[in-house]
């Protein structure tokens, strides 16, 4: 095995070069980096997104210089890579492998981001096949500059309005399993509702009464690192805070509030779960909200490593949650 290689259930951070040997060697792998490291590597069978913040091997750390590459482990026939614009991502998980998953790779702040974040609950064989992926972002100093991008390694085209999917079948004696990982919970507090499904809010229903979120969060003080959570049946699903718009009323979100879907306040768990071992895992992704808001720099999470990504998929778009993929044996 060589310096590059890496074991086909884990990933790595690495350099360029190290990265272009193992695409020279044929591997089909998932790549995320800075965008400028992305269109130094050779054309062969991966994809990738942007983001220069990651869970390495020795911890988190912010790099422009390294690359994180989680080799994909392929079975008899090989994984189909395709884009998807507005008009046919809907047939994500219907043009998916019968037996198998599919692995999504989405820009931040793209047209696709905000129709998959709304409409994927409702698209054919979702629940049925298994979808994992991220949301690709930018650095956080140059969120008005930089644009966030998805890049296909078989024929070198970027873009930043279309998702990308590499579709990985499975031989009938392995399954895919998607699970989260939310360090979060519902707490207690205030019954909230919203009129209609949307990444921002002005007027809710707390408690059953009429009222304006941006009020009602201001009045409180607030802790807008704690997003709101909707539970769906036992799973927590987390909606993080944008931002707060007090002239106008508006509050912002990082993935859409649905109407009548009942929302409160998040507190940490205090009974340990949420927690899972790494074991296994052939992908994991962290959110970036977690690697700032939980000082992350320099820290680790278990044996779990990945990027830090700008949305986690795990079937839906999620906020604030470590997701992870694991392919098991029948």
């Amino acid at each position: 095995m060589t310096k590059a290689a890496i074991s086909p259930s884990a990933g790595r951070l690495m350099s360029v070069a190290e990265a272009a040997e193992r695409i020279a060697a044929g591997a089909w792998l998932w790549i995320a980096g800075d965008e400028a490291l992305l269109h130094r590597l050779p054309r062969g069978h991966w994809i990738g997104g942007t983001i220069p913040y990651f869970m390495g091997q020795d911890g988190g750390q912010t790099s422009r210089e390294q690359l994180f590459v989680t080799e994909v482990e392929v079975h008899g026939a090989p994984p189909q890579i395709r884009f998807h614009d507005l008009t046919s991502l809907a047939r994500l998980c219907a043009e998916a492998p019968e037996h198998g998953y599919s692995f999504l790779i989405i820009p931040a702040f793209s047209a696709v981001h905000s129709y998959y974040a709304r409409n994927a609950p409702g698209f054919e064989d979702m629940f049925v096949k298994p979808v994992v992926g991220w949301v690709a972002g930018v650095h956080l100093d140059e969120l008005s500059d930089a644009t966030p991008g998805v890049i296909d390694g078989e024929t070198g085209v970027f873009d930043s309005e279309r998702a990308l999917v590499m579709h990985v079948p499975l031989p009938a004696d392995r399954y895919a399993r998607v699970e989260i990982v939310n360090l979060l919970e519902q707490g207690d507090g205030d019954r909230i509702r919203f009129p209609e499904t949307g990444f921002s809010a002005g007027e809710c229903l707390i408690n059953g009464q009429p009222a304006r979120l941006a009020d009602y969060l201001a009045a409180r003080d607030i802790d807008l690192s704690l997003p709101l959570v909707a539970d769906y049946c036992g799973a927590m699903v987390n909606v993080s805070f944008k931002g707060v718009d007090k002239a106008n009323g508006r509050v912002d979100f990082y993935a859409p509030v649905f109407g009548d879907v009942e929302y409160r306040l998040a507190r940490r768990r205090v009974d340990g779960t949420g927690h899972a071992g790494a074991e296994g895992a052939a992908f994991s992704c962290n959110c970036i909200l977690n690697y700032l808001y939980d000082r992350l720099e320099g820290r680790r999470t278990g044996a779990f490593t990945g990027p830090m990504t700008f949305g986690e998929i795990a079937y839906l778009l999620l906020n604030q949650t470590l997701v992870y993929l694991a392919i098991e044996r029948t």
